[in-house]
C-alpha cells in the first residue's frame, strides 16, 4: 500500500494529528491524499493513566478509554484514514525520497512519515538508531529516549510527535504536537501556505 502520510503510533500525539490531517478531507489541497495511522498502543502511557487536569477531558477519565475512543471518533469522522491494526513498525528505510515502512506483517510505502511512539528506552525501530539521544526533559535514570529533530522535524520526510520528540509526558502537551505536526504537513500540501484547520458552529 502507498501513502501521501503514514503515521506510526495510536497514542495522544499519533491520534491526534491524524484527527486534524482527516479534518481536512475537503480542502482542496488534502483531496487527493492517502493517510494511513499504524495503531502502536499497547506501549502507550494512557493504558494506564486517569485525567483530571485535562480541559474539556471530564475528570476521572481513564487514558484506556480515551484509546479506544480514540479510534472509534476516527473511524467515525475520518474513515478515508487507514487504520492498521496489531501490526508492529520493525524497520523504515529511505529510497530516493521515498519510505519503506516494514511491519510484523507487511510493507507499506510513504511520502511521508510521522513516528509517534513512547519515548522509552525499548524503542527498536530499525532505519532510526541514529537520531536517538537521552530525553532532555526527562531524569537521566528514567532511561527515556528522543529522536534528534527540529521543530519535530527528524529529517527531510519524517517528523516525530509527543514524548518521542523531546516533549514532557502530559497528555495535552502529547496532543498539541500531533497536531502541530499535521498542521504542518497540511502546510507543506498547501504549497507552503501556512494552514489549520477549524470547525466553527454555523450562524
Amino acid at each position: 500500500m502507498k501513502y501521501d502520510l503514514l503515521i506510526i503510533g495510536g497514542g495522544a500525539a499519533g491520534m491526534q494529528c491524524a484527527l486534524v490531517i482527516g479534518s481536512a478531507v475537503n480542502k482542496p489541497y488534502a483531496l487527493d491524499k492517502v493517510t494511513g495511522i499504524i495503531m502502536h498502543q499497547k506501549a502507550s502511557h494512557l493504558q494506564n493513566a486517569l485525567f483530571n487536569n485535562v480541559l474539556g477531558l471530564k475528570p476521572g477519565t481513564l487514558g484506556i478509554d480515551i484509546l479506544e475512543e480514540g479510534k472509534q471518533q476516527l473511524a467515525t469522522l475520518y474513515p478515508h484514514i487507514d487504520q492498521i491494526h496489531k501490526e508492529k513498525v520493525l524497520e523504515i528505510s529511505e529510497d530516493t525520497g521515498v519510505f519503506q515502512v516494514r511491519t510484523s506483517k507487511s510493507v507499506y510505502t510513504a511520502n511521508k512519515v510521522v513516528i509517534a511512539v513512547g519515548y522509552t528506552d525499548l524503542f527498536n525501530i530499525k532505519g532510526l538508531e541514529s537520531y536517538i539521544e537521552p530525553h532532555a526533559l526527562s531524569p537521566a535514570d528514567k532511561n527515556r529516549i528522543q529522536l534528534r529533530n527540529t521543530n519535530h522535524l527528524v529529517t527531510p520526510g519524517i517528523w516525530v510527535a509527543g514524548t518521542l520528540a523531546g516533549w514532557r509526558s502530559q497528555f495535552a502537551i502529547a496532543a498539541g504536537s500531533g497536531a502541530q505536526v499535521a498542521t504542518d504537513i497540511l502546510t507543506l500540501w498547501n504549497d507552503g501556505i501556512h494552514t489549520k484547520v477549524h470547525d466553527k458552529v454555523a450562524k
